[in-house]
């Protein structure tokens, strides 16, 4: 079978973490991405990132750049210009994750790209979006976290506000993205005519608070953190300290409270202080005294086979590596790996689309310009050799 995206085209004007991501999704499922590189600053600045960084290839760049095309332009030139222009023709889409006021700056919005294409569709990620009084601020994943509640969420309640270990305002903006440009391309398509896709991080973080967001929206809510990760009204729902390391239980229906009270408690069953989850919710703290010493008293492994065999949804807190060996991982091929010419051998956590993705090494900067520009704008050597002369390739 065809991959789904194949026949979908998209320049993507992209650095660092949350753009790439997102067009990498796009990648994976099958889209030429043809990734703009500024010739005056060495490409992406991801190319540099340690650790395991060898010249201008690192494994984080390959991380978020794996089966894409490197084009190296100056977009700044007027010949740069020019050959961009060329490109817009022949695509469905132009991407780009830069500071909201950029887009128009760079003259990369639909208005300014639909008299080349009328079906273009303009796709950007920035910060806060293209309009608003922070449009033109730079937006990094922490600060967003900070800004939008997430981390007045996370942590013990005693310390300090916590971020999530991974940047995961960042990547859920890339999805958000890819996803919005897909819809784009779709209408485009549909209807002859593109569009811009303005989306943002602030409002992806935002959009994510859900239910918190709701309570907080509709009633005034304030959420408070609560110790040991515990959901803030399902309980028991957090991680437990056992004998030897950590375990999360999630008791998330009637179901699995019974299942973990046959377990370790079967006394509790019958007790009103918990007979259901408003009644578990008033009387947190009392049960949460009850259960700690039976979770002290046993190892990790054997608490998840008791709570398994009683349906409980369990796991280990796991550190990555230990993440990475869970027989899941193997028997789901769930790490692929490939041959890289200056970084060895690279091993990804595979794509979790699952639709045909191929997996092929990030380009080198400027790799595929010459190929690109023959493939899709029937450039020959003299138009490549005016380019070249004119500095459209830094």
């Amino acid at each position: 079978m065809r991959r789904p995206l194949e026949d979908v085209r998209v320049v993507a004007i992209e650095q660092f973490g949350a753009g790439p991501w997102a067009t990498l999704q796009l990648a994976d499922l099958g889209a030429e991405v043809i990734k703009i590189e500024d010739p005056s600053s060495g490409g992406d600045v991801g190319r540099y990132v340690p650790p395991y960084r060898e010249g201008e290839d690192s494994l984080y760049f390959e991380t978020f750049n794996r089966g894409k095309r490197s084009v190296s332009l100056d977009l700044r030139s007027p010949v740069g210009r020019a050959v961009f222009e060329d490109l817009v023709r022949n695509v469905d889409a132009v991407y780009s994750n830069l500071r909201g006021d950029q887009p128009a700056k760079l003259r990369i919005t639909y208005e300014h790209l639909a008299p080349l294409n009328p079906r273009i569709v303009c796709c950007s990620l920035s910060g806060f979006g293209m309009t608003g009084p922070r449009r033109a601020e730079p937006a990094y994943d922490y600060v967003l976290q900070a800004l939008t509640g997430w981390m007045s969420l996370t942590g013990e309640p005693s310390g300090p506000p916590v971020k999530s270990g991974l940047s995961l305002v960042d990547f859920s903006g890339g999805y958000v993205s890819a996803l919005a440009l897909l819809g784009g391309v779709w209408r485009a398509r549909r209807d002859g005519v593109g569009c811009d896709c303005d989306t943002s991080l602030f409002e992806t973080a935002l959009s994510l608070l859900t239910y918190v967001g709701t309570w907080a929206a509709s009633r005034e809510h304030v959420t408070e953190r609560r110790a040991e990760s515990a959901h803030p009204s399902i309980v028991p729902f957090q991680a437990f300290r056992t004998a030897d390391g950590w375990i999360t239980v999630a008791a998330a229906k009637q179901k699995f409270w019974l299942g973990l009270c046959s377990a370790l408690a079967p006394e509790l069953a019958e007790d009103p202080r918990f007979a259901d989850f408003e009644a578990r919710a008033e009387h947190r703290e009392e049960l949460l005294s009850l259960l700690r010493p039976r979770f002290l008293a046993a190892s990790t492994e054997s608490l998840i086979a008791r709570l398994a065999e009683a349906g409980v949804p369990c796991g280990p807190v796991n550190d990555v590596l230990g993440a990475l060996e869970d027989p899941q991982v193997e028997a789901r091929d769930a790490i692929v790996e490939y041959e890289h010419p200056v970084l060895g051998t690279v091993r990804h956590p595979a794509s979790p689309l699952r639709l045909g993705t191929e997996y092929r090494r990030a380009p080198t900067r400027g790799e595929d310009t010459e190929a690109v520009l023959r493939e899709l704008c029937g450039y020959d050597d003299d138009a490549l050799a005016r380019a070249r002369e004119g500095g459209a390739f830094g």
